[in-house]
């Protein structure tokens, strides 16, 4: 048998002194890199206490005037209510989601609908954890409120509580509420938001 090879002297620097070997680069997997964050998915972002209090606010004025139509108003015994030529108060129960889409008249549907909202719900969350922009954030809150202001009309009522009816030349749209406004307004800023990428925020 052969005799092994001499080990490989270490690079020589300057003046024939041996050049230090660098350590290797820390693994980024299983733990935390210099100025990096702990591995893992965050549910508190920079910005999700903003988005979180434009969330409260949104469920907070739709669920007080919902009870004010539904109760002191009245608006089931005076509908419907004329404001403006165009514009009437009514009471509509939507059994699906906003605007009166996917209706669910049984059960089943109904509860479906609820656990769909709250996974909707919970990405969204998580969304917001993940955002740094107030814009995007403030977009969320909105549809993250409205979201959650429906689903707790269909736990309690088993139907949403829809009031505005906008009308003209012959055509009517659906019935909606508060929270489908902030829904559809916080869906149109995440589209302003995608499409500026955020350079206005």
């Amino acid at each position: 048998m052969g005799q092994a090879p001499p080990p490989t002297p270490p690079p020589e620097g300057e003046g024939g002194r041996p050049r230090p070997v660098a350590d290797p680069a820390p693994s980024s997997l299983g733990g935390e890199g210099r100025g990096g964050g702990a591995a893992g998915l965050s549910l508190v972002g920079q910005v999700s206490k903003f988005g979180l209090a434009v969330a409260a606010a949104v469920f907070a004025i739709d669920q007080l005037h919902k009870w004010w139509m539904l109760g002191p108003f009245d608006i089931a015994a005076r509908q419907p209510v004329r404001v403006t030529p165009y514009f009437d108060l009514v009471l509509a129960w939507n059994r699906g989601i906003s605007y009166g889409w996917f209706a669910q008249e049984s059960e089943a549907g109904r509860w479906g609908l609820i656990g769909l909202s709250i996974l909707v719900t919970a990405g969204l969350w998580l969304w917001l954890a993940q955002t740094r922009r107030r814009v995007a954030a403030a977009a969320l809150g909105l549809v993250i409120g409205g979201a959650v202001a429906n689903t707790v009309d269909r736990i309690v009522h088993g139907a949403v509580a829809d009031f505005f009816l906008l009308h003209g030349f012959g055509f009517s749209w659906y019935v909606f509420n508060i929270a489908d406004m902030a829904i559809v307004a916080g869906v149109g800023l995440l589209l302003y938001e995608s499409l500026t990428d955020g350079r206005r925020d």
